[in-house]
């Protein structure tokens, strides 16, 4: 992962598991993460009894994570359960565009997701 709290440029697209706790799972999305494989990550962690976390930085990632949660409650329908996504806002902390020494301090879209 590297000290970034964010995204990593380094890894092409996908979604990065972040932390992992008995409660909660924080899966970082690219802009070009595959919609499919991050609803079966939301779908398999809720099904463990965890919350999870989509952090989200630009308007792609952001896109890819919205559909991803529509994706993954038609997974979970399946089941009986619907789910709950509350959107906010964080601040993180990632390498410089310019310059890769210096971090800077930009805001992530995040998408609470819980069953409901």
């Amino acid at each position: 992962m590297g000290a970034a709290a964010g995204v990593d440029p380094e890894i092409e697209g996908g979604f990065v598991p972040e932390t992992e706790s008995t409660e909660e799972v924080v899966l970082r999305v690219g802009n070009s993460s595959d919609v499919k494989q991050l609803a079966s990550a939301i779908s398999f962690a809720l099904q463990d009894s965890k919350k999870v976390v989509l952090r989200a930085v630009g308007a792609a990632a952001v896109n890819q994570a919205a559909k991803a949660c529509a994706v993954a409650r038609g997974y979970v329908a399946t089941r009986a359960v619907d789910l709950v996504v509350r959107p906010g806002f964080t601040m993180i902390d990632m390498p410089d565009v310019k310059d890769r020494s210096k971090m800077v301090s930009t805001t992530a879209l995040i998408f609470i997701v819980s069953v409901g």
